[in-house]
């Protein structure tokens, strides 16, 4: 059998302030922004070349009950974690010190406003995935 992941709840305080920060700033697409109704709302948004998403929202049940800040370590493969740490700090963002995992593996870590954390991570074999990028 197979299964696709294809959508991650991250759960935030500011809706706004959040979809400023993945579409704006980190360059995601917003695949929908929702508003069901006054108390709920739902918005899409997927990394350039993901094929999975995030959802951030508000009046969900289930997802009202996430803490903003605690998803950790969702990783964001790039073919260049150099390349996409000088990037982001351009931009403003906090991405630490690149690790170097050894064996062609490295990472770099970041936050959104809201604590909730990502790591660019670069695996040297998926490069060729990148070509044409």
């Amino acid at each position: 059998m197979q299964m696709k992941l294809e959508l991650v709840p991250v759960p935030v305080r500011d809706l706004e302030r959040a979809k400023a920060f993945y579409a704006d700033v980190l360059g995601f697409h917003v695949d929908h922004d929702t508003t069901i109704s006054a108390e709920v709302r739902l918005i899409q948004l997927t990394p350039p070349g993901s094929a999975c998403s995030i959802v951030i929202s508000q009046g969900i049940p289930n997802l009202d009950e996430m803490t903003p800040g605690t998803i950790k370590a969702l990783h964001l493969v790039v073919k260049d974690v150099s390349a996409a740490r000088a990037e982001y700090r351009a931009k403003g963002i906090d991405v630490g010190e690149i690790t170097d995992h050894g064996r062609g593996v490295k990472s770099a870590g970041f936050s959104d406003p809201d604590g909730n954390s990502w790591l660019f991570q670069e695996m040297a074999w998926r490069s060729a995935e990148f070509e044409g990028t």
